[in-house]
């Protein structure tokens, strides 16, 4: 299976990470089913995403560095 996170746009360093130690990268909205999603500020509604609903862990960036959300995707999967 490939492992898709999908990551909130504006965070290009997760997302180039991501992408350089082999994980496909997808918007949150794309319907798709990812191992995590990342994002900031998930509870003010600021991808305007309230009536999405997803199985998936979500991973609040706030304050995190590029390197500690993939070591948090990674103990995923």
């Amino acid at each position: 299976m490939t492992k898709k996170v999908a990551v909130e746009e504006g965070l290009t360093g997760v997302r180039d990470l991501l992408r350089k130690t082999g994980y496909q990268v997808v918007s949150p909205g794309s319907g798709e089913e990812v191992l995590a999603v990342v994002g900031t500020g998930l509870d003010n509604n600021v991808m305007n995403m309230q009536d999405i609903t997803t199985r998936s862990v979500v991973i609040d960036a706030t304050g995190k560095t590029p390197a500690e959300i993939l070591s948090r995707v990674r103990e995923l999967g």
